[in-house]
């Protein structure tokens, strides 16, 4: 995904993604923080520390700052369930402030997956945004709620930037297959390597 003729601004669709997500991590509760998430390798807790921490990290790029990090903070073990919509509410207001600069979206800036115009690396940010929203809304049962427009974005930015092949070095799995009839939200996180059938054995619902 290099070219950024056909990329429009990806603001207004991560101010809504983040809403999105605002709206999922506001019905986490006590009881969800060590459930399963379709991330093999993070229950709730973790994955709100990945989406909160990755979230501060995009603001710090547009902030000049760096974007390394490591992917599960360590003071997302100490963090009640009732403080998450607060910190993600703080980060992804960060981050839109940090990126208000119209001439940020043609920058170059760097972050985990290279360096990359600012809009690619926002709507990067978007994709995963809308990704990590349906990993925390399955594992609570709340995926029929999710807005398919904006997984028809990240679908898009999913398969510029990620190739089907070639991901040894990368934290996706192999595509998996989706129903033939399947929405976008299914093709998506079937594209990034996650079973779009799972579901959670022991969430709360």
């Amino acid at each position: 995904m290099n070219s950024t003729h056909d990329i429009p601004d990806p603001r207004p669709v991560y101010a809504r993604a983040a809403g999105q997500l605002a709206r999922t991590v506001a019905a986490v509760g006590p009881g969800h923080l060590s459930a399963a998430t379709p991330c093999a390798e993070y229950d709730v807790r973790a994955l709100l520390g990945h989406v909160v921490g990755g979230t501060r990290r995009i603001a710090a790029v547009a902030e000049g700052g760096s974007a390394e990090g490591p992917d599960v903070p360590a003071w997302t073990s100490e963090v009640p369930a009732e403080e998450w919509p607060r910190l993600y509410d703080e980060a992804s207001a960060r981050l839109t402030a940090a990126w208000a600069d119209d001439t940020l979206l043609d920058a170059p800036v760097t972050v985990p997956w290279g360096r990359v115009p600012g809009r690619i690396a926002l709507a990067g940010s978007v994709m995963e945004t809308v990704t990590h929203t349906w990993d925390l809304a399955r594992a609570l049962g709340r995926d029929q709620e999710l807005d398919e427009e904006l997984a028809a974005f990240a679908l898009t930015v999913a398969q510029r930037a990620l190739p089907a092949e070639g991901r040894e070095h990368v934290p996706f799995g192999a595509v998996r297959s989706a129903p033939q009839d399947a929405g976008a939200q299914a093709r998506l996180v079937a594209w990034l390597g996650r079973d779009p059938e799972w579901s959670a054995p022991t969430a709360d619902r």
